[in-house]
Parts: C-alpha cells; structure tokens; sequence
C-alpha cells in the first residue's frame, strides 16, 4: 500500500523551492502550495453546491413526506370522527322522536317497547342492544333486551344524573350492571304533571371497534377513543384494552383536527392525530410509528447520501488527477529549465577549466622547457670538466632536476589531454587508459586518505571502442568522485573492466561505503534528487552523468547495500550509434 502511495505520489511534492549548489536559480513556483490550493478551491466551488443542494434536497424532501403523512392522519380522524359522530348523533335523534311519538303507557309496553327495538335494528343495523324507560326516581319501569335488568335502580349512575341535568346524554364506555363494555344514549321526557321518564338505550363498542379496525392507517397505526379521563373506550393495538389507563397523555382541547408530534416512553416519535367528538366524552386518537412512516424514505436517503458520497469521491479523483497532472506539467518544464540552465552552467565551467588547464600548461611548459635545456647544457659542461664531472652530489642533483621537469612536464601533458578532450569529438578510446588517467587526477586524495584503488582489467584483452573520449572522463570523474565522498578513510575501490565477447564493454565501480538505501535505489538519476542536500549536494552529479551515457550510447546500472557499499555499471557499445553522434 505504502508503494502503491508513493508511485502516486506528484514528483515535486517532496521538492524544495530552492536548490542548493544553484546560487539564484529556483523553480519559478512553490508546487506543492499551488497543487493544494488548486485543489481546494476546485473542490470548493465544486462540491459545496453540490452538498448544499443535495441538503436543502434531502430537507424539503423529507419535510415534505413528513408534512403529507400528516395531512393523511389529519384527514383520516376526521373522516373517522364524523362517521362516529353521525352514528351517535342518528341513534340519539331515534330515541328523542320515539319519545315524542309514543305516550308513557304505550313506551311502559314491553310487547311495544319490544318492537320499537326489533325496528330500530332493522333500521340501524347493528349498535342498539336494548331499551329502558326509567321513571323520575331512577327506578326501569319497563325494559326490553338480554338482560334482566326490569326494576333495576340507576338513581346513582353518572349517566342518570347527567341526563336530569342536560335532558339528553351520551355516556362514556362503562361496565355496569350487565359487567360487559356498553356505552349508554338517553333522552329525558318531560311530563304534563310535572314529572319526567328518561329512554335508555345501551350500544355495544363493536360497531365503534370494527369501524376503527377497518382504517387503512400505514406506519403500525392504531386506531382507539379514550375518554377525557384518557381511559380507553375501544381496545388498542399497543396501549391496552377497554377501560384500561392509556399511557399517553390526554391532549389539550381542540375544536377542530389536530396532530402533533410526541414521544413514547422508549423516545421513539410518533404522530399522534385526535379531535375532540362534540356533545360526547370521547376524544378519537390515531398514533402512528413516525420512523415506520418515514421507513421507505430513510432508505432512499440512504441510497442518495450513497450516490452523493460516490460521487463527491469521484468529482474530488478527477479533480486531484486533473490538478495533479497540470501542476506536474508545469513542474517538469520548469525542471528541465534548471537542468539547462544548470548543464549550460556546467558545460561553461568544464570549459573555462579546459582553455584554464591549456594556458596552465602552456605557462608551466615554456619555463619548463629552459629548465630542461639549462639542465641538460650544464650536465654536459660538468662531464666536460672533470672536476665537476666526479662530483657525485652535484651528479645528483642534477639527475632530480631531470626527473622533475619530466615528471611536471607529464602533469601539463595530462592537463592539455583534458582540456582538448572536452571538445565533442569521437575516437578510439582505450577504456583502462581512460580509468588510469582520471585516477591520476584524485591520486594525491587517495594516498592521503589511504585509499586502495584496483584495476582489474579482463584477459586476453579489451577491444579499443569508439566514443566521445571527453563525456566518457566526465562520466568516470563524477562515479569516482562519488565513490570517494561515500568512502570512509581507508576505503576501497574496485574497477572491473569486462567484454562481453560480442558487442559491449563493461566498466563496474565497486567501492565499500556506506551505500545507498534501497528506497532511494530508483530515484538517484532523478534531476535534484541527493542524499547529501545537507553536505552541499545538488542532486545533479548522477543525472548528468546519466545523459552523458545516454548521449554516447551506453547505459548505466546500480546495486547498493546499506554499509556495504554501491556498484555502479556502465555498458558501452563498441562503436557509438550514429544518431548519438548528431547530439
């Protein structure tokens, strides 16, 4: 994975904005600073909007769904509300016109009063029970239905009591004398000698327990009435059963519809939509389960907060692939311009030390020349003179002055080859002589940093090849060097020089220094890239002496262990390719 981010990785993310060992020279921009701020910005004006769409999307949306479930329920209770209050507005009608329409003898007739009820069934359908007449003292003068409630005394019932006082009243659900779940109509009719019998007519909870069961609610809804005292009047799917204690709270009074949010006992939300039922104690609820409403939109949202994440992650991979790539651009032209500039800086200092190097030698070379000539007349005056001849410290010294001359005339010689070898010029070139001579230049540092320096040349022989004398010292001057400032005091170098029999030769620099570690093994001939930016390092050494081979044809390889050292190869072609040779 750490491969797989560092191959992805931009290339001038690591990059320094200043270049050691450039004097001025900088890239003309901070890259990382432009990359992220690229970044951000795009992905800013590119992805705010599309998050605050998709926000104010995903609120109206749900407030939306919301707002039409509420509408639903409110328009449910009360279609709900008028057909239980038309129910019981119709059966309270029938009674007060069977007590203007039948005397109180005929109303005292069971067989009459029995076929008053025979007619209101047929009429109503299901609902009445049975039918009372009740005189003023609260005593069932007459009853007809399943029950034997004849003489029954309802002095102390609520329900008696309320109808003295309103002269017409529909009770709550209650058990009374019959021990089943009833609720009770009554008319009060008052007589001419001052006196008044009150019509009972009892109705069971069936009618008012299918009508709700029968309600397509949605969202686990229940369906129940519960009286002002909030005990149930119908049973309820999840709050208990008839004349049970609901744990709901009994809402506020309201003339008209109305539904509100709340939460359970276990903070889960619900709606809860009630409307008060007029001229009667019952108050009609329909709860439904907020989160099995909002179910199917919570997984959509799902789905589109899905989709948004996909595509937010694909906007933002375009968007650093897109920037990534740019600013990369841009970076690669401003490098090769530092490489350029720096390669044009380069070649001008190998040439100015070249025309130096001449003038050196030449200078040192005509003071030489009289020194050899005055040496050589005066040792031929001393044989001449036998005096002088016979005087071995005087021979001596003679013989040094010799030695010396030709050695500093060695030296020039050695610098005149290095000053013409930097012009471009392809020649046969005799690779161990080329490895010896740019030895000779770093044979003082060797000797006094104890450095041992092998050759070992391949047998029977390496073929003469054809190349650019000049790039070919550069390029071994730089490895060399390299290999030296890797080495500690008392290192070692080792050069093989090898033919492969057919078409190449092979240069391989072996040293024992602290090597190369192998992160950095596939970065070291990148433009800038050093491990010694703290020691005055540039990062450029390796790079040009990587297109210095290039340009000659060759190629080079590298193999490093940490604190064993590093081997570089070069392979060079016998003769240098022609479109080389036009570079």
């Amino acid at each position: 994975m750490i491969k797989l981010l560092n191959k992805l990785r931009p290339a001038f993310f690591d990059k320094r904005a200043h270049v050691p060992g450039l004097g001025e020279s900088k890239y003309l921009f901070n890259y990382q600073k432009i990359w992220k701020l690229s970044i951000l910005l795009t992905g800013v004006v590119a992805l705010v909007p599309l998050i605050f769409i998709t926000v104010l999307n995903y609120s109206f949306t749900g407030h939306a769904i919301e707002s039409e479930w509420v509408l639903r329920t409110a328009r449910t209770v009360s279609n709900t509300q008028r057909a239980i209050s038309f129910f019981l507005q119709e059966r309270k009608s029938a009674l007060d016109f069977i007590t203007h329409d039948n005397s109180v003898s005929e109303l005292n007739n069971p067989s009459r009063l029995s076929d008053i009820l025979e007619t209101l069934k047929q009429s109503f359908g299901e609902g009445f029970v049975d039918l009372g007449l009740i005189d003023s003292n609260g005593r069932q003068t007459c009853y007809v239905g399943p029950y034997g409630l004849s003489e029954k005394d309802y002095s102390g019932q609520p329900w008696f009591k309320q109808v003295l006082k309103t002269g017409v009243h529909i009770s709550d659900v209650f058990l009374g004398y019959r021990n089943v779940p009833h609720l009770v109509v009554a008319v009060k009719k008052n007589l001419p000698e001052g006196t008044f019998n009150v019509l009972r007519a009892s109705i069971a909870i069936e009618p008012f327990e299918h009508l709700l069961s029968n309600l397509e609610l949605g969202g686990m809804g229940d369906a129940f009435i519960i009286n002002l005292e909030g005990i149930l009047q119908t049973s309820s799917h999840y709050f208990g059963g008839v004349l049970q204690k609901v744990s709901l709270s009994v809402p506020h009074y309201s003339p008209t519809t109305q539904v509100i949010e709340v939460k359970t006992e276990s903070n889960d939300p619900i709606f809860i939509g009630y409307r008060f039922i007029e001229e009667t104690p019952f108050i009609l609820m329909i709860v439904k389960q907020k989160n099995e409403l909002m179910k199917q939109w919570n997984r959509t949202s799902l789905k589109l907060i899905l989709f948004l994440l996909i595509s937010m992650s694909f906007i933002l991979a375009v968007i650093v692939g897109t920037v990534t790539y740019m600013v990369n651009r841009i970076y690669i032209a401003d490098e090769r311009r530092l490489i350029t500039l720096h390669k044009v800086e380069y070649e001008n200092k190998m040439a100015s030390i070249g025309r130096l190097a001449a003038s050196v030698a030449h200078e040192i070379n005509n003071p030489l020349a009289i020194i050899n000539e005055n040496t050589g007349l005066i040792i031929d005056l001393f044989a001449m003179n036998k005096e002088y001849s016979e005087d071995a410290k005087l021979n001596k010294l003679l013989v040094s002055i010799t030695k010396s001359v030709k050695r500093a005339g060695s030296i020039t010689k050695r610098l005149l080859t290095f000053a013409r070898n930097l012009q471009a010029e392809i020649e046969p070139v005799h690779i161990e002589e080329v490895v010896r001579e740019v030895l000779s230049f770093l044979q003082k540092e060797a000797e006094h940093r104890s450095i041992d320096i092998r050759i070992n040349v391949q047998q029977p022989y390496v073929p003469i090849i054809e190349t650019d004398r000049g790039k070919l010292e550069q390029v071994f001057l730089n490895i060399i060097n390299n290999a030296f400032a890797a080495m500690s005091d008392s290192g070692q170098l080792i050069v093989q020089i090898t033919y492969d029999g057919r078409d190449n030769v092979e240069i391989r620099f072996q040293d024992n220094g602290y090597g190369i570690p192998k992160e950095y093994l596939d970065r070291i001939f990148e433009p800038f890239f050093s491990t010694k930016t703290r020691n005055g390092g540039t990062g450029l050494g390796l790079s040009i002496t990587y297109n210095l081979i290039n340009e000659i044809g060759g190629r080079i390889q590298v193999e490093s262990e940490v604190n064993k050292g590093a081997c570089f190869t070069i392979t060079l072609p016998l003769k240098m390719p022609r479109q080389k040779e036009k570079n």
